[in-house]
């Protein structure tokens, strides 16, 4: 049995080409049953994400089983063959158990260290599980991957660091505020970004969320989804006083808020701090505000220090977790290995089982007359000859099934006990009459 992949991510192929690729949730169950029915596919697995498409296998017959899954994803999105075939990547073997231990570990993710990948990973196991469409090597193959993927997150800081600007801001924000739980926020400006960093705040558990938009309509809307307050523009400058937290993603053309503003809102607040993210461009916020006692302001280039931080430490714990990743692979290959040995070793027992029934039968109709008693110590004693015999060489073939002379050992077996022959005791019997001749 070997394991195979074929694929295309957002490395080997743009959008355009992946979403024709793509199965939607609808359609996973359907494209199973039909890859599954393909002669040469003894397992198989399908992972479809927004960067990612990719058919695991387990075959006999590597080339047949390839073409196979190429037919089935040109068939099934009705795509001709060599439209993708330049986008695509064949993985083989080892190179397969490595490629998904990354994937699950979000090591190959475009966003490195992204926590999204091991649930889809994991929902696609699931389908396919639940389908009858793993085995045992798939079956111990993502399970590899979610021990591995669970490692990297608890050994490593691979995903602790923020890796977009909405997530610094909220990063930012807990380093000045520690418990955000008491303070209230306003968001100036719904555009995505601004959404996006609004809402990683409201997760983070804050009191209160004001939304402001030139367009009212569109603050009440957002505030809906997020379970904010909308507020008018013009409040804003009447409202600064009740927050601590002041995210703007406008697109004015002027600042918006200028120092007297914050002044006099600090005035109102006691000198309680004031921390104000801009991630507009052109700037909302008067820069000149940074030079206010108790307001901390920060803008987009200051958001991308942070992140340029955070992504070169989730690159140095990226090296850890390849670490993590190759115990993983070699731990799955040596078990793989073993598998490998269980035919020989089942062959093997079942030949000389073959041949203590045939000598027992033998002996016991050569005393002629026997008590059950002695026919239990005849065939307890042939049992007990056949273990002693097979131990050695068991645990021999077990012990080298991992290493490079595995599968040499394997061949010399089956053709020093004739494995593969079926075996006849009238044509042993007759080559021992000649031995005693």
């Amino acid at each position: 049995m070997r394991v195979i992949l074929v694929g295309l991510n957002h490395k080997t192929a743009p959008v355009e080409v992946r979403e024709r690729f793509a199965f939607p949730p609808a359609s996973v169950e359907v494209g199973l049953r039909r890859l599954h029915e393909r002669k040469s596919v003894e397992e198989c697995v399908i992972l479809s994400t927004c960067n990612r498409v990719e058919v695991y296998a387990v075959t006999e017959n590597e080339e047949e089983c390839i073409e196979g899954i190429k037919g089935f994803l040109s068939e099934f999105h009705r795509v001709p063959l060599d439209f993708f075939l330049s986008y695509i990547y064949i993985l083989k073997g080892r190179i397969v158990v490595r490629h998904l231990l990354r994937v699950a570990s979000s090591l190959d993710s475009m966003v490195l260290g992204e926590p999204q990948i091991l649930g889809q990973v994991k929902e696609a196991y699931a389908t396919a599980s639940e389908r009858g469409t793993t085995g045992i090597v798939l079956n111990r193959l993502f399970h590899r991957a979610f021990s591995v993927a669970k490692r990297v997150r608890t050994e490593t800081e691979v995903g602790n660091r923020s890796v977009s600007v909405s997530h610094a801001a909220v990063e930012l924000a807990k380093r000045i505020f520690e418990n955000l739980s008491r303070r209230s926020v306003m968001l100036i400006g719904v555009g995505d970004m601004g959404e996006r960093a609004a809402r990683h705040l409201v997760g983070s558990g804050i009191r209160e969320l004001l939304i402001a938009n030139r367009t009212f309509d569109r603050a009440q809307e957002v505030a809906a989804k997020l379970r904010g307050k909308p507020i008018k523009i013009e409040e804003i400058y009447y409202k600064l006083k009740d927050v601590d937290i002041v995210i703007t993603a406008t697109g004015s053309t002027d600042f918006i808020i200028k120092p007297h503003h914050v002044r006099e809102a600090l005035k109102l607040r006691r000198n309680e701090p004031m921390f104000m993210i801009d991630i507009a461009v052109p700037r909302d916020i008067d820069p000149r505000i940074e030079e206010i006692a108790n307001v901390y302001l920060y803008d987009i280039d200051d958001l991308r220090g942070v992140l340029d931080e955070n992504i070169k430490v989730r690159k140095e714990e990226a090296k850890r977790a390849e670490g993590i990743v190759a115990q993983g692979e070699k731990s799955f290959e040596e078990w793989l290995d073993g598998l490998r040995v269980v035919p020989a070793i089942i062959s093997l027992r079942r030949r000389f089982e073959e041949i203590r029934e045939s000598e027992v039968e033998k002996a016991l109709r050569k005393l002629g007359r026997f008590s059950e008693k002695d026919r239990k110590i005849i065939e307890s004693m042939a049992s007990g000859i056949i273990g002693k015999l097979l131990y050695g060489p068991m645990s021999k073939l077990k012990k080298e099934a991992s290493t490079s002379t595995g599968a040499l050992y394997v061949d010399a077996l089956r053709r020093l006990f004739e494995l593969d022959k079926d075996f006849d005791s009238k044509e042993e019997d007759e080559a021992d009459a000649k031995d005693w001749e």
